[in-house]
């Protein structure tokens, strides 16, 4: 099961956060803290997962920001990157070559694109295909 996602920048402020488990906000914060410490100082010869207290991080840096995924210890670790690299797919393809700024100003569709994509901190949706086809349609009822 998915812990938490995060997607922070080089500088270690988040941009996104989605947890699926409770946490207070002072945990939540401590956690961003800690994760952000955790990834940024890793070698990057070193592997993109790391254990951290009861979770496994999987992380995958894009330019200037960090994807990471909190995942139980007993979780795939390839399966959880590939659903970092198939999110960013999602973003880079809706957003038309995403950017930091696009996150920012847009985070409503972000966490829409998250809800189509992990629903109670599980895959809900896999294809690529699918997913746009439904922000396709629900972009259509908004306008």
């Amino acid at each position: 099961m998915i812990r938490f996602l995060l997607l922070q920048n080089r500088a270690g402020k988040t941009r996104l956060a989605k947890y699926y488990v409770p946490l207070g906000d002072h945990e939540k914060r401590k956690l961003e803290y800690d994760v952000h410490r955790l990834i940024v100082t890793r070698d990057p010869k070193h592997t993109n997962f790391a254990e951290f207290k009861a979770y496994k991080i999987v992380y995958r840096r894009y330019a200037g920001l960090f994807f990471s995924l909190g995942i139980d210890v007993s979780d795939n670790e390839l399966g959880a990157l590939e659903a970092i690299h198939l999110f960013v797919e999602i973003l880079d393809h809706y957003f038309s070559n995403v950017c930091e700024l696009d996150l920012v100003f847009n985070f409503h569709k972000v966490y829409l694109i998250l809800d189509e994509f992990i629903l109670g901190g599980e895959f809900e949706e896999t294809s690529k295909k699918v997913i746009l086809e439904r922000l396709r349609e629900l972009d259509s009822i908004e306008n």
